[in-house]
C-alpha cells in the first residue's frame, strides 16, 4: 500500500501540464516540452509547438521582435538555425532596406514638395511678369538664385496669408469708431455700444483655417492678375498691373471681412437667452 501511494505521488509530482493547451504527458507522450522562463509550478512547462504559436501571435510577422513571459516577464531565448551565405546576404539587405525605407520615403516627399514649390514659383513669375518676360528673367538669372528663390515664393505667400491684419484693424475700429461718426453712416452698427463683450473664438480653433490659408495663398497670384486686368487695364506693365490688382483685392476683401466680423460680433453681443417654456399641467 505504501509503495502504491509513493508511485501515485511521484506520478502527480512529475506530470507536466502545458499552460497554453492544458494537456499533460498522458495526453500526448510524443510532444516536445520546454521550460522557457523562471516560472514555477503549473506554469513551468509548455509544449514547444504551443509556445511557438503563442510567440507567432505576439510577434505578428516580425521575427525579430522580443517576446517575454506574461507571468514572470522573463524574455524568451529564441535561437534560429544558421543561415547560408546567400540567405545571410539577402537577410542583411532586407534589414537595411527596412531601416532605410522611412528615411528614403521622407527624402522623396521633401524632394517632391521642393520641386513642386520650384515649379509653382516659376509659373507665378511668368504669370505676374508675363510669359515671355518671365522666361527672359529666369534665363538671365543665376541658376543657384532660381533654385533658392523660386521655392520661397509659395512660402512667402503662405506666411503673408497668415498675417491677420484685419483683426488689428477691427480692434482699432472698435476702439475709436465712436469718435468718428462718419464710420457709422458708412457701416451701420459699427460704432454702436454693446451691452456685453462676447468671447471670440481663437483663430487656431477653426479647423478649416489651415486649408483656407494654403488655398488662398496659392491662388492669390492668379486672383491678383485677374483683378489687375479688370480694374487697371490702362496700365501697360504686367508687373505693375498685377501688384495694383493684388493690393485692390486685399483691400476690398479686408473691408468686407472686417464688416462681416463686426456684424457677427454685434449679433453675439446682443443675443438673449429666453425663459424655459412652462408646460401646462394635464
Amino acid at each position: 500500500f505504501i509503495s502504491s501511494v509513493c508511485v501515485c505521488v511521484c506520478v502527480c509530482v512529475c506530470s507536466r501540464s502545458c499552460w497554453v493547451c492544458f494537456a499533460t504527458d498522458e495526453d500526448d507522450r510524443t510532444a516536445e516540452w520546454v521550460r522557457p522562463c523562471r516560472c514555477r509550478g503549473s506554469t513551468k512547462w509548455v509544449h514547444q509547438a504551443c509556445l511557438q504559436r503563442w510567440v507567432d501571435e505576439k510577434q505578428r510577422g516580425n521575427s525579430t521582435a522580443r517576446v517575454a513571459c506574461p507571468q514572470c516577464n522573463a524574455e524568451y531565448l529564441i535561437v534560429f538555425p544558421k543561415l547560408g551565405p546567400v540567405v545571410y546576404v539577402l537577410d542583411l539587405a532586407d534589414r537595411l532596406i527596412s531601416k532605410a525605407g522611412p528615411f528614403a520615403a521622407a527624402g522623396i516627399m521633401v524632394g517632391s514638395i521642393y520641386w513642386t514649390a520650384v515649379t509653382y514659383g516659376a509659373v507665378t513669375v511668368m504669370q505676374v511678369v508675363g510669359h515671355k518676360e518671365g522666361l527672359d528673367v529666369m534665363e538671365r538669372a543665376d541658376p543657384l538664385f532660381l533654385l533658392i528663390g523660386l521655392p520661397t515664393i509659395p512660402v512667402m505667400l503662405i506666411l503673408g496669408k497668415m498675417i491677420r491684419w484685419e483683426d488689428y484693424v477691427l480692434r482699432l475700429w472698435r476702439k475709436y469708431s465712436n469718435k468718428l461718426q462718419i464710420l457709422n453712416s458708412i457701416f451701420p452698427g459699427i460704432g454702436c455700444p454693446v451691452p456685453r463683450i462676447p468671447a471670440e473664438a481663437s483663430p487656431l480653433a477653426d479647423h478649416v483655417s489651415a486649408t483656407r490659408i494654403l488655398c488662398g495663398a496659392l491662388v492669390f497670384p492668379t486672383i491678383a492678375t485677374i483683378v489687375g486686368k479688370l480694374m487697371f487695364s490702362s496700365v501697360n506693365s504686367n508687373l505693375q498691373r498685377t501688384i495694383l490688382g493684388g493690393i485692390a483685392f486685399v483691400a476690398i476683401k479686408g473691408a468686407f471681412k472686417v464688416y462681416f466680423k463686426q456684424q457677427q460680433y454685434l449679433r453675439q453681443a446682443h443675443r438673449k437667452i429666453l425663459n424655459f417654456p412652462e408646460q401646462e399641467e394635464a
